[in-house]
């Protein structure tokens, strides 16, 4: 063999090799942590100032309480990561705090800080679809490797733009990642309710939520917010023998799980803006 021919042997060998041994390396490269976690809430024109500032703080409240720090730090890895974004239409999504590790209260109010540094955006719309797909591409690209992949998402209104969400959020599920709701039954905000339906949390159950363990959690006055995150957080992060997840549910009613037969109408959202595409193009 001729030292050009053996010369490009060696490159093609260790090609080769390389094209094997790459994604071995990016596994390796991927820090394990309890949960990857998508913080996905709504900031559609239907939520006044007031209320974007109420989702903002309980968030940021939430994440430093002791309780969700001791369902993190009881976990086999002791941490999770997290990314905070808001959304409104079909193609406005916002990512306000990248991929994050919390493993104890100073990584928490890192990312509280983060949360309060500029005022929260708002926009025309509503598509639980879109923040789906956007969440779901997150985790592709977050550099962690959670035992749990979790997205947290709160609205408060149907789906009314883009994909079907039952047909995206099946597709979610399928990835091995698991959708939580937290359906805000407020009916306040800065315009008018027409766009609203009634037993949002229905709608949640039947047509958000899914995968193993799914469950939501409805808000029905503002005042319950700091709460209802609060303990939505302990439950997705503490393991299900956790006692902490245990004396939760032994305090609060239970929890709305995913319904195996829908009754509720999945494109109700759709119909409604359909039907009353005359009005101002807000939620």
């Amino acid at each position: 063999m001729s030292a050009f021919a053996c010369a490009r042997h060696l490159v093609s060998g260790a090609a080769a090799l390389a094209s094997v041994l790459w994604p071995a390396a990016i596994s390796r490269a991927a820090e394990p942590v309890d949960v990857e976690l998508v913080l996905a809430v709504d900031v559609s024109l239907s939520m006044s100032p007031d209320e974007l500032e109420i989702q903002r703080h309980g968030y940021a409240a939430a994440l430093t309480h002791d309780d969700v720090l001791q369902a993190i730090g009881d976990g086999a890895h002791g941490k999770i990561a997290v990314t905070y974004v808001e959304w409104a239409g079909a193609t406005w999504q916002q990512v306000v705090v990248p991929w994050t590790v919390i493993a104890n209260r100073a990584d928490a109010e890192r990312l509280a800080a983060q949360l309060s540094a500029h005022p929260p955006a708002s926009a025309r719309r509503t598509s639980i679809s879109g923040a789906l797909e956007f969440a779901s591409d997150l985790f592709a690209e977050s550099g962690f490797q959670g035992v749990k992949r979790v997205i947290d998402i709160s609205g408060d209104g149907p789906n009314n733009q883009g994909a079907p969400v039952d047909i995206t959020r099946d597709a979610v599920i399928k990835q091995g990642i698991t959708v939580n709701g937290l359906p805000l039954m407020t009916k306040g905000g800065g315009f008018s309710s027409a766009y609203d339906v009634n037993n949002l949390d229905r709608y949640y159950s039947d047509c958000v939520i899914g995968g193993p363990g799914s469950f939501m959690i409805p808000v029905n006055d503002w005042t319950q917010f700091p709460e209802a995150i609060r303990r939505k957080l302990v439950l997705e992060l503490a393991g299900p023998a956790s006692p902490q997840r245990a004396a939760e549910e032994a305090a609060h009613p239970p929890l709305v799980l995913a319904q195996d037969i829908p009754v509720t109408d999945c494109l109700v959202g759709e119909k409604m803006w359909r039907d009353r595409s005359w009005m101002y193009n807000s939620r």
